[in-house]
């Protein structure tokens, strides 16, 4: 059985880490304030404060304990996870709905490495089923798509991961992908700059590759075949 679908990381595999890191994240932490207080009465937004609210009355921050929560504390508390990087499923979403609105603006634009498109159409075009696993929200990987500087790209895939199927490094995470596709983990592809999430995709079965872009923070392979455009690999 050969390969089937490629399933692809984003930041690092198909766009610079720069773009989320320095663009992306510095938006969405600019806007949270005016972003909330616009929407205070959206009964849209009312389950994401909810969640955030939890998430600040479980937090041990010493800066946040006692707090009587309001929308100031609460901004900063949703800066502070954004400069540590921390994974709140709440603040992805809202994340992802201020991007939407700097996509839809023409403030925000993917840039894709320039042999992205290129190599989606092709395997595309050759039967191969597409797939994104990212730490983003799907929405945020469907807007990053749809809106980059090869145009739309997002119909070229079939399906879309994010962390709500289960941690990058956990074996797991890959099985239940593979279940989603109807598709064997053998027959699927997946490429990322990050190791450990590579040896959890070799660990559920599938073949993978190292994306070795210049800009990466890893940049040391190890035993997995590393790649540095998706141009060469040959499925």
């Amino acid at each position: 059985m050969g390969i089937q679908a490629v399933l692809l990381d984003i930041e690092g595999t198909t766009c610079p880490v720069p773009f989320v890191s320095q663009v992306l994240f510095p938006y969405a932490r600019e806007r949270l304030d005016a972003f909330l207080r616009e929407g205070a009465n959206d009964p849209a937004l009312a389950p994401l404060i909810a969640a955030i609210d939890a998430a600040m009355a479980a937090t041990d921050s010493n800066s946040i304990q006692g707090e009587t929560v309001n929308h100031l504390s609460r901004v900063r508390f949703l800066q502070s996870l954004i400069d540590q990087d921390r994974k709140l499923p709440a603040l992805k979403e809202l994340q992802g709905l201020i991007w939407d609105e700097g996509y839809a603006s023409g403030e925000l634009r993917c840039p894709l490495f320039d042999d992205v498109a290129p190599a989606l159409r092709a395997w595309r075009g050759a039967g191969v089923e597409l797939a994104v696993y990212s730490s983003g929200s799907v929405k945020a990987q469907k807007l990053l798509y749809r809106h980059s500087n090869a145009s739309d790209l997002s119909g070229l895939f079939s399906h879309w991961f994010d962390t709500t199927t289960g941690a990058k490094g956990e074996a797991a995470s890959y099985r239940a992908i593979a279940a989603a596709m109807g598709l064997e983990t053998r027959a699927i592809l997946f490429v990322s700059d990050v190791k450990a999430e590579l040896e959890a995709a070799r660990t559920a079965g599938m073949a993978t590759r190292f994306s070795q872009r210049q800009e990466n923070p890893e940049q040391d392979p190890g035993s997995f075949e590393a790649i540095t455009s998706l141009a060469e690999i040959e499925l």
